[in-house]
């Protein structure tokens, strides 16, 4: 949409074809359909974000920033907030907001939007306009006559589309756009169409992974259930290769979700795009919780024994009442080889060192992701070196365009994806040829 808005604004005749019945199916769900539609941090900050490929954010990110797309939300009609992180949001809170001032520009502008409209393929064509309509008259298609602007052009393309019904339209124009998405949320219509289109025409895609993704773990009370649903808040994590002592990636302090299969939640899906490549190509993690990230291990003995003061009578588990919550307690006494009901007074030094390190670093070997079906992102797509970062287009294919996530760049949560789509969507429609 933002490409459409982009190439439109430009002053060219713009199709969008889209495959489902609306437009903006996957923006309803970001941010838990209130649509978190950028980061409106600093530009450093924002690129500290970008997990893949930052340096070829630059420049599409200088030309349309997080000041640009609000900007442009709220002169169509979509007012905007920032909360807590930086994090920006339509002010009623409603996804469909942003949708709407896409379509506001989209229907001012001109733009003929094609909804069920499946994109079958893209080809290349080295033939005049007139003689591409005639050769569309022998097959059985329809082929609208007004899309490429020059009479005798030698970059054209036919795009092949299956219509609701099946059936089946050819259009042909100068420049095409391939803004697909990968194939996180298949449901919403990303099912990596834009992979295929990109190796057609001599592109290479990066494997493709699943991030920001939940974990699965293969602790066993978490696969008993036993924490199923606890959500805990201002923790933080550690992920380490398995056997090394150095970690690869430490989290900021946020909330995290206990689950049936493992962990999900914010940090954890953060912590999911670090390592979602190594899990697929085999590689082994241990994460580490630290649930009282704001305590050192010193700070946090002398809280419990200020606790156990008070309390040399009562079971441990009770004693650790004011500290964490009931569901973790016994947990955290079980992994640690403490009788819940073992009285304060027996607690020997070593078992309240034990007891200090399972609550800084409780740990989870972590088997795999939940895959694309449950992934917010793709990571991996069409590779970076082979576009032009200013343009997004395509080095070994003039006219043709890649914008958003079916390209090798993603972030972390909290803006920064949609974001990504807003200034490469942005770059590509602005300088169509």
């Amino acid at each position: 949409m933002m490409a459409a808005c982009a190439a439109a604004a430009g002053g060219h005749t713009v199709r969008l074809l889209e495959k489902n019945e609306k437009l903006g199916k996957k923006i309803y769900i970001t941010g838990k359909g209130r649509c978190n539609f950028t980061n409106a941090c600093d530009f450093n900050t924002f690129m500290g974000n970008v997990v893949s490929n930052p340096k070829f954010m630059f420049s599409s990110l200088r030309s349309f920033d997080q000041q640009a797309v609000t900007d442009f939300l709220e002169v169509n009609g979509c007012r905007t907030k920032v909360e807590r992180g930086m994090r920006a949001f339509p002010l009623s809170d409603h996804a469909s907001d942003v949708t709407k001032a896409l379509e506001r520009f989209i229907r001012f502008n001109n733009v003929k939007v094609d909804l069920c409209t499946e994109v079958m393929e893209v080809r290349s064509i080295r033939k005049t306009k007139n003689e591409a309509i005639e050769a569309s008259k022998s097959a059985d298609i329809e082929s609208p006559k007004d899309i490429i602007s020059n009479e005798d052009t030698d970059t054209a393309f036919s795009v092949i589309a299956k219509k609701q019904g099946g059936k089946r339209a050819v259009l042909y124009a100068d420049s095409v756009v391939v803004a697909t998405g990968g194939l996180s949320y298949p449901s919403t219509g990303s099912t990596g169409a834009g992979y295929i289109i990109a190796k057609k025409h001599g592109l290479s895609v990066e494997e493709l992974s699943p991030a920001l993704v939940p974990l699965e773990t293969a602790d066993d009370f978490v696969e008993h259930r036993s924490l199923q649903g606890v959500s805990l808040k201002n923790v933080s994590v550690n992920v380490f290769e398995k056997d090394k002592k150095k970690p690869i990636y430490e989290s900021e302090i946020g909330e995290l979700l206990f689950t049936h299969f493992g962990l999900s939640g914010p940090i954890i899906l953060s912590t999911s795009s670090i390592i979602s490549k190594g899990l697929r190509d085999g590689k082994r993690y241990k994460l580490e919780i630290d649930l009282k990230p704001a305590l050192s291990d010193k700070a946090l003995d002398e809280r419990i024994l200020r606790d156990f003061e008070n309390a040399m009578n009562m079971n441990i588990e009770n004693a650790l009442s004011k500290l964490l919550i009931s569901s973790l307690r016994p947990v955290i006494l079980r992994r640690v080889c403490i009788p819940e009901t073992k009285k304060v007074r027996d607690i020997s030094r070593n078992e309240r060192s034990s007891l200090i390190n399972e609550i800084k670093h409780m740990s989870f070997d972590i088997t795999g992701t939940r895959g694309f079906n449950e992934a917010i992102i793709t990571q991996g797509g069409v590779k970076t070196s082979e576009l032009d970062p200013k343009t997004l287009e395509a080095k070994k294919c003039r006219g043709l365009y890649f914008a958003g996530e079916v390209i090798d760049v993603d972030a972390f949560t909290g803006g920064f994806n949609l974001q990504i789509a807003w200034s490469t969507g942005h770059a590509a429609g602005s300088n169509i040829r």
